[in-house]
């Protein structure tokens, strides 16, 4: 059977949902916001240790303001009512991604639920915020550079955000769109991916679990035979 550590997921297709089940991109993302909170649940239920979620691409800010808007309240109102049971959960929260574009009030929200939940050492939620993989890459690269360190491929990874994490075991996409979307291009090298034709909205726990199965019993030979 094979363990898994670590899931990602590219959450998609809340805009889609909202606009034929309710004529509204933006309730799609709340409605998305409630399938969130039962992955964590059954997260923790399966012992998953690390768990990103793509919440935010780089590429993302190409979207009307308005909607940009109500997802940052969304992140933020999150955040704010949630961390006490995060906390209470024994979950560790994490950034990836670059925070300078986001408002001073976000900037702080979110190094603030870091901190505050810097001790926890049960699931670890990676949230992947103004995230891209080939901005995360070359960051690193010229870090790397400017520090006259050897460019190795571990050396690479630890100037990564995902810096401690192990690579996904799982990546899971719903929406019924094939293709990584500039995602943990560097992780995903040998992650297992499970396109989902389902909204996220209308992904379920039972989908979750039913993934996880189907891994463990997967023959994985990295390259041998």
């Amino acid at each position: 059977m094979n363990p898994v550590k670590h899931i990602a997921i590219v959450m998609d297709g809340n805009g889609r949902w909202g606009l034929k089940k309710k004529g509204s991109r933006n309730l799609g993302h709340r409605a998305g916001l409630n399938v969130i909170e039962e992955i964590i649940e059954e997260s923790i239920k399966q012992k998953i240790k690390y768990l990103t979620l793509f919440t935010f691409s780089t590429e993302n800010w190409k979207r009307p303001n308005k909607e940009i808007s109500f997802l940052f309240n969304l992140l933020e109102n999150f955040l704010l009512n949630k961390i006490p049971k995060l906390n209470k959960n024994n979950i560790k929260l994490k950034i990836f991604g670059s925070k300078k574009k986001f408002t001073k009030n976000l900037q702080e929200l979110l190094k603030t639920s870091e901190y505050k939940t810097k001790n926890n050492k049960g699931l670890q939620i990676n949230l992947a915020l103004n995230y891209g993989s080939k901005e995360e890459i070359l960051e690193a690269i010229k870090i790397l550079i400017n520090q006259k360190i050897k460019i190795t491929e571990k050396n690479l990874t630890n100037q990564l955000y995902s810096k401690g994490v192990p690579d996904p075991d799982i990546l899971i996409r719903t929406g019924n769109t094939n293709r990584l979307s500039n995602f943990l291009l560097w992780q995903l090298a040998y992650t297992e991916i499970f396109f989902e034709k389902k909204m996220w909205p209308d992904f379920t726990k039972k989908d979750f679990k039913k993934i996880i199965d189907k891994f463990k019993i997967l023959k994985r030979n990295f390259g041998a035979i």
